[in-house]
């Protein structure tokens, strides 16, 4: 199944480190349409909600302290199979091995602080989307 949406989120420390004109910039480049976007910051419940998939993993607490130290821009993005094109544009979430000119590969400073999320299931992108934005958000 394709999709022509997907959902990204870019990370406290693109927004601390300055980096959301470029980033949005190389999204645009690539040929992604912004459907909806805002500048937010997520409480620390909404961060446990958001990555409740990892609640058993060792990194939990560490990843709901990154993503809640700081504001973060939440977007939706289209094109055709949206989900997967847009992992090929940011690249591996270890930017040591990210290929180059990938987001992370140019902003991300570790596996830890990879600069930028983004869907990795069209329905995963279906339920982060509407995590963040109602239907009536997204034009």
């Amino acid at each position: 199944m394709t999709t022509n949406r997907t959902f990204t989120m870019l990370k406290p420390d693109s927004v601390e480190k300055g980096n959301i004109g470029a980033i949005l910039e190389k999204i645009n480049s690539a040929g992604f349409r912004i459907v909806a976007m805002k500048l937010t910051q997520m409480s620390n419940k909404d961060a446990r909600n958001f990555y409740s998939i990892h609640r058993e993993r060792p990194f939990f607490d560490e990843l709901v302290s990154y993503m809640t130290r700081g504001p973060i821009v939440a977007a939706v993005l289209e094109k055709e199979d949206a989900v997967e094109q847009f992992r090929l544009l940011i690249g591996s979430t270890d930017p040591a091995a990210a290929a180059a000119g990938t987001i992370r590969k140019l902003f991300a400073t570790s596996i830890s602080e990879n600069a930028i999320h983004g869907s990795d299931t069209n329905e995963n992108a279906l339920i982060e989307s509407r995590f963040h934005f109602s239907e009536e958000d997204m034009f």
